[in-house]
């Protein structure tokens, strides 16, 4: 077993990593090729929780924009998480790792309630734990659930999943001398928009001293070696 540098980790997923080249939809292949990266982290013994968005399957703002409340659009969202959670628990479960759905809206014919002291709990036996269903409340993003949910199981980092090697000053792929940056304050992030997560969810992250780090998923040792302690991706902290 590796040394690490974190022993628990909360990785935030968007919805359209479980998308297949279209951008909609659960494909099974990619939902698999993510339980198989996360499979591999989670035989080092790290404690791991997975939050999951929602963009593959629905999106509020084309809701809002013709005149849908919401409030509604949110919960829909939020609903939308819960069949992503579901996806990739099967996926995993097919795999030999151990899973547990947790949801903040009650439905518990398809997922345990979330319980912080439960959720820990599962962690600290070696489960892996999906936070489904957001915060429960509308008006909050998955990445104010994701802050949010961290700071409650002591998680060590927040890990945020992207298609690119780390945060940039400009879109790496419409600008050839976009410039990667190794390590970001939180204000630095807040004063420059950059599009780490939400302003909520940077902000929660700050005042919990928890930091972010930002790195591809899709470079299939990433995630292992960040775990390990190498320079990986973008941290944001201080």
């Amino acid at each position: 077993m590796p040394d690490l540098k974190y022993k628990r980790v909360l990785l935030k997923l968007s919805g359209e990593a479980l998308a297949g080249p279209s951008g909609f939809g659960i494909d099974p292949t990619e939902v698999e090729s993510i339980a198989g990266r996360l499979k591999e982290v989670h035989t080092t013994g790290v404690e791991m929780a997975v939050v999951i968005g929602a963009g593959n399957l629905w999106r509020g703002k084309q809701g809002l924009d013709r005149g849908m409340d919401r409030a509604t659009a949110d919960y829909m969202g939020m609903l939308g998480t819960m069949m992503n959670s579901l996806a990739l628990m099967d996926a995993l479960e097919r795999d030999g790792v151990v899973t547990r759905v947790m949801s903040a809206i009650e439905m518990r014919a398809i997922a345990e309630p979330y319980i912080r002291r439960r959720a820990i709990r599962h962690m600290e036996k070696g489960r892996l734990v999906i936070f489904g269903a957001g915060t429960g409340n509308p008006y909050f993003s998955t990445d104010t659930a994701a802050a949010l949910r961290a700071t409650e199981v002591e998680a060590e980092v927040v890990i945020k999943a992207t298609k690119v090697d780390g945060v940039y000053d400009s879109d790496p792929k419409k600008n050839q001398n976009a410039r990667m940056f190794d390590r970001l304050s939180y204000i630095d992030v807040l004063n420059r928009r950059l599009e780490v997560m939400d302003s909520t969810a940077i902000s929660l992250c700050m005042e919990n001293h928890l930091p972010i780090l930002v790195l591809n998923l899709w470079d299939p040792t990433a995630l292992l070696r960040a775990l390990e302690g190498e320079p990986v991706g973008t941290l944001v902290n201080g």
